[in-house]
């Protein structure tokens, strides 16, 4: 168990970070990283102070097989389904990365320490088995410092508030809009006031808003690059940072309004922004620009281990880079429109292929995970 006291991190740019109010959480989870002192030795030199998967993050590391061989032959000998199975395997590695942070999310108050876990992206549409499957995901980790992943779709609004209400804490994940970042707000607050109504202490219900942040100039982007214009050209990697900074900016406007100062007064935690997608696509910008453009009090920034050294070794924290853009922000993206290129069809484009990828990550793992039950003399199916 590591402390924060005991992360002797060298005083560099992600220490930086930390001084102005970021959260770094890693990008990435494995068996291999947790049972080889990894994690721990991120913690301990990279500032790292949480966690975040995915169904693409799983599928990566529980597909390979490397770590999960005698676990998966003692889930083949009792024939479980591969559906069980893909739980007990995920499950297992978030309830010891819980571990090995747990002294992390002691000494923040439960602020950090953190650890995601994603519900089936299947149900992603389905309000009510999101609920019961994030119920599921809470109870079989058991752990206080884990996260339950809802993603940001319609049927995933209600469900947030009812997850959140029943006292378990939320990682609301693929928000691209700054309208449906709007509905995840109010989805918290209402979520909190279910809770309260229901006797529950809010002190211990903590929730992050994971906006999704390098697809968003991916897409942009390319439709920039076929207009071709000089006008076109010279605004790219200008959207994702700007619609990351509306986002903060609604979230400043959010949480000290009237609604949340009377949560507060009950001791509510406000649901902090977590830059997500952080790591660069375009090898035209510099590999730690969604870092060094995203710093802002109270924030989180979830990176891939790439972007993390990335950082470590070469960023440049210059402080706030974000409350002081919201003008310039609004112009960027005014003016993005004005070529033609459509916010509204960007957005939602990204929120379907974002749940498509994930639902095709979750059916490979499933896939894989087959063939190594089937492997050992066990029907999968």
């Amino acid at each position: 168990m590591i402390t924060v006291t005991e992360a002797t991190a060298t005083a560099g740019a992600l220490q930086r970070l930390a001084d102005q109010g970021v959260s770094v959480w890693l990008d990435d989870l494995s068996r291999r990283r947790i049972e080889s002192g990894n994690l721990a030795e991120l913690i301990r030199t990279k500032n790292v102070v949480g966690v975040t998967t995915n169904p693409s993050i799983f599928q990566a590391a529980i597909g390979s097989g490397e770590g999960y061989e005698e676990q998966l032959a003692d889930l083949a000998t009792r024939g479980v389904t591969v559906d069980e199975a893909v739980r007990m395997m995920t499950t297992a590695d978030v309830r010891a990365a819980a571990d090995v942070l747990r002294g992390v999310y002691e000494a923040t108050g439960g602020r950090d320490g953190r650890v995601s876990i994603e519900v089936d992206p299947r149900l992603a549409h389905d309000t009510a088995a999101t609920v019961a499957e994030a119920r599921q995901l809470a109870w079989l980790v058991d752990r206080p410092n884990v996260m339950i992943k809802i993603p940001a779709t319609k049927a995933g609004l209600p469900a947030i508030t009812e997850v959140i209400g029943a006292g378990i804490s939320v990682n609301v994940t693929l928000i691209f809009s700054l309208e449906r970042y709007r509905e995840v707000m109010d989805a918290y607050l209402a979520g909190l006031e279910k809770a309260q109504a229901a006797g529950t202490d809010l002190a211990g219900i903590h929730s992050v808003a994971s906006f999704f942040v390098s697809r968003v100039d991916s897409e942009i982007d390319k439709r920039l690059s076929l207009l071709g214009t000089n006008e076109a050209l010279a605004l790219r990697g200008r959207a994702a940072l700007a619609n990351a900074r509306l986002a903060y900016e609604a979230y400043e406007t959010v949480f000290a309004g009237d609604r949340f100062t009377a949560l507060a007064g009950a001791r509510a935690n406000p649901q902090r922004p977590l830059w997500a997608s952080t790591g660069v696509k375009d090898p035209a910008f510099r590999d730690t620009l969604y870092v060094e453009e995203l710093v802002a009090p109270g924030t989180v920034n979830t990176m891939p281990e790439a972007t993390l050294d990335a950082a470590a070794d070469h960023g440049e924290v210059r402080g706030d880079t974000v409350t002081g853009g919201y003008a310039q922000a609004r112009a960027d993206l005014a003016a993005v429109e004005r070529l033609g290129v459509s916010y509204d069809e960007v957005v939602e484009q990204l929120e379907r292929e974002g749940v498509a990828k994930f639902e095709a990550a979750w059916d490979d793992l499933l896939t894989a995970v087959t063939k190594s039950l089937d492997s050992k003399g066990v029907d999968g199916e």
